[in-house]
């Protein structure tokens, strides 16, 4: 089930407050799957990091009209408020979108795409993960490339939807791929059958930019 928005009212606080109630709802689906295939702490990780967002988002004074704000506030978050591996890499995408969405001086969808592209860069810098290696990149990457492919004239909450749609795909993936690295790299075939979570914490992401995301099964089963 989900709560719909028109793609119109987008904007990028709407969409992390979206996130928010998404990682929130996500919670004990997302410790599970991380409990059989990592460290059982993504879920918690997660869910601190959106609860952190919103502390950030309710500090933006309401005069502020800068959709790179929101972004920033999700990243402050992520990277000084959340342990584990999880809050780095998503703090990195989020300052990622923040500055390209500042330099752009809106969130517009090659601003976007450009982005998720950098953000995509920065987290294989830091976690050395390439797409195959059951990671969250096998989300975000196809999500990527489905923002970059978005004509410019897009509107930002349908090239978002593209860019989800892609990301869930990339979800289903990971489910049938052996993981390379991490901890679930050490399980072998244990780990297959099971998405990767922080590849679904990317979809949670993507599909908020419409909606908020309150039951996985519809995408996970």
């Amino acid at each position: 089930m989900t709560t719909s928005t028109s793609p119109e009212a987008f904007s990028t606080d709407s969409w992390m407050r979206r996130f928010v109630q998404s990682a929130h709802a996500a919670k004990d689906r997302l410790t599970s799957l991380d409990q059989e295939v990592g460290d059982g702490d993504f879920g918690i990780n997660l869910s601190t990091g959106a609860h952190s967002t919103l502390r950030h988002l309710d500090a933006i004074p309401a005069s502020r009209s800068d959709p790179a704000a929101p972004l920033h506030a999700a990243a402050t978050a992520f990277l000084d408020e959340v342990g584990g591996t999880s809050g780095p890499l998503f703090g990195l995408l989020f300052q990622s979108l923040a500055v390209a969405v500042a330099d752009a001086e809106a969130a517009t969808t090659p601003a976007l795409a450009a982005g998720a592209a950098e953000g995509l860069a920065a987290i294989r810098r830091v976690g050395d993960a390439a797409p195959g290696d059951k990671t969250l990149v096998d989300a975000l990457s196809p999500a990527a490339d489905a923002l970059r492919a978005a004509p410019a004239d897009t509107l930002s909450a349908e090239a978002l939807a593209r860019a989800a749609d892609a990301a869930w795909a990339g979800v289903s993936e990971t489910a049938r791929l052996r993981a390379r690295m991490g901890r679930s790299s050490y399980l072998g075939r244990r780990a297959e059958g099971v998405p990767d979570p922080g590849a679904v914490g990317i979809g949670l992401l993507f599909a908020s930019a419409r909606a908020v995301v309150e039951d996985l099964s519809m995408r996970l089963g």
